[in-house]
């Protein structure tokens, strides 16, 4: 797959046909073959209680983003098409059209949107501020350093690590630290 990466790209629909292309796309997606290029289609919802005139409650979905399926996938020349050309697709968020290919969403974009719709699971560290870790990952590999802030939602942490004689704060995903027992 020459190193490509799985990332998420957005496509707009016309507005209320959102259902439509992502069943018309995960169809295309099975009989086209491309299920390991195309892995997931989101459509981002909230569920919002809706209270009736005889007081009963109502679970309603709500669209958070209306008019937009959300897309994981490789973007090569077959998986771009197939997408492109789906029924009620009118386009790549990011795509100024004329070939040029999509702009994928920053970790940051979309992290927030799938823990939003339940579907990233938050980790949690069991470290707090001021205790030691060891980076498990990157060029300061195996290297102590000190917690110095943690932010859960974004899934980093801030660390103070030695660099010529003093200290420099360092950001890094959970995945890169270790904790110490």
């Amino acid at each position: 797959m020459n190193g490509e990466k799985r990332l998420w790209y957005i496509v707009q629909t016309y507005s209320g046909k959102e259902d439509s292309v992502k069943s018309s796309l995960e169809r295309r997606i099975e009989s086209m073959n491309m299920e390991d290029l195309i892995f997931q289609v989101m459509i981002p919802e909230t569920i919002e209680i809706e209270e009736k005139p005889d007081k009963s409650k109502k679970e309603k979905s709500i669209k958070i983003f209306p008019g937009y399926v959300f897309i994981e996938m490789i973007v090569t020349d077959d998986s771009w098409f197939v997408v492109r050309n789906t029924p009620g697709v009118t386009g790549f968020l990011g795509s100024s059209g004329g070939g040029t290919k999509p702009v994928p969403l920053k970790p940051e974009e979309i992290l927030p949107i799938l823990k939003k719709c339940g579907m990233l699971e938050v980790q949690r560290l069991n470290v707090k501020v001021g205790q030691t870790v060891r980076i498990a990952d990157g060029n300061f590999k195996g290297q102590e350093v000190v917690v110095e802030s943690i932010d859960e939602d974004q899934g980093k942490i801030h660390v103070l690590i030695e660099m010529f004689e003093r200290q420099t704060s360092m950001e890094l995903d959970f995945a890169q630290i270790e904790v110490i027992k």
